[in-house]
């Protein structure tokens, strides 16, 4: 890989391609040049890199010559018809949607965890679902010290996940009940503003929804532990940005309390929150544009032997879409 690759962003102008575009900034990613590609509508729009403007173009099949690394966030549909063509044009390929990722021949990567699975990359490496990358930044270090069994969550997901129109729509109804006005809705299936909805993504033949089945079907995948169990309930909440999933896990070797919070105070990506006698625990608002996902309410689990429950929060458009690509991106220019 060059010194200096030149990088595009598909969906460079959505919600988590605009978060693409600040993180390679923030954390000075070498980028020789950025080339921006979006739908024909968003075609011509101008966005700031660097201090400089950068014309956002078409995607289209020619997009992808000279191209060395391409990020992509503009959904699943297009990933299957673009990320094989900037394959073939000699481009590696970040994907951020769920095209690719239970592929067997597609490295699905948290770098903190699996970093060495992308030099088994053929040409695309997946990201992983947004819950599913925060979770397990607090349990696979967990798992590393007392090898996880299963666990059961819950979720709390926030708008942003559903993309810019899903921030939007909740902004939106914010303002009609407050002012007493007939809510709208266009993004849910039911209002979200002051309400909490018991589904993320569509619902799968055993009652799960597919956004649920990701934890356990990912999880394994992530960890190389084909054992590993998750029953999830995914939940979407009336908050603007950041995740917050409760956890309780259930593990092969005793576990501590003590024990649990040193690991996790060593694990990297990962701080530790966690003084409820100060009322001191992660929340999705002071998670919310952060790095680091944050996890604490650590408690031995009453319900199983080897048991420990805990809360962790983090940045879906970050630890959960942009920041891990880019993260991905600077491994391979160590490869």
């Amino acid at each position: 890989m060059k010194a200096k690759p030149h990088i595009a962003i598909v969906g460079a102008t959505g919600a988590v391609g605009l978060e693409m575009i600040k993180t390679l900034e923030k954390r000075k990613f070498p980028a020789g040049q950025l080339t921006l590609l979006a739908s024909a509508r968003s075609a011509g729009t101008e966005l700031p890199f660097r201090g400089q403007p950068v014309k956002v173009r078409e995607l289209r099949a020619d997009s992808f010559q000279g191209i060395d690394i391409a990020l992509f966030s503009a959904g699943a549909s297009i990933s299957r018809e673009f990320a094989p063509k900037a394959v073939q044009a000699g481009c590696v390929v970040i994907d951020n949607s769920s095209a690719f990722r239970m592929d067997e021949a597609v490295p699905l990567v948290v770098p903190e965890i699996n970093a060495d699975d992308i030099a088994l990359h053929k040409g695309i490496i997946a990201n992983p679902n947004c819950t599913t990358a925060i979770t397990l930044m607090a349990l696979y270090p967990l798992h590393q010290a007392f090898c996880v069994k299963r666990i059961f969550a819950s979720s709390y997901q926030a708008v942003s996940g559903s993309g810019a129109k899903g921030i939007e729509e909740l902004r939106r109804q914010a303002r009609q009940v407050v002012a007493g006005e007939p809510v709208t809705r266009e993004v849910y299936p039911h209002q979200i503003a002051f309400n909490v909805l018991p589904q993320v993504d569509v619902f799968l033949a055993d009652g799960y929804t597919k956004e649920e089945a990701k934890m356990q079907n990912e999880g394994r995948k992530i960890m190389h532990h084909p054992g590993f169990r998750a029953s999830v309930t995914c939940v979407r909440v009336p908050v603007y940005r950041a995740h917050s999933v409760a956890v309780s896990a259930e593990f092969e070797k005793p576990v501590t309390v003590e024990t649990a919070r040193a690991v996790l105070r060593h694990a990297p990506g990962l701080d530790v929150v966690d003084n409820p006698a100060k009322q001191e625990y992660p929340l999705p608002l002071y998670a919310s544009d952060k790095y680091n996902c944050q996890v604490g309410r650590l408690r031995l689990d009453c319900a199983f032997d080897n048991g420990l429950c805990f809360w962790v929060a983090g940045d879906q458009l970050l630890k959960g879409a942009a920041l891990n690509a880019v993260q991905i991106a600077e491994e391979l220019l160590k490869l």
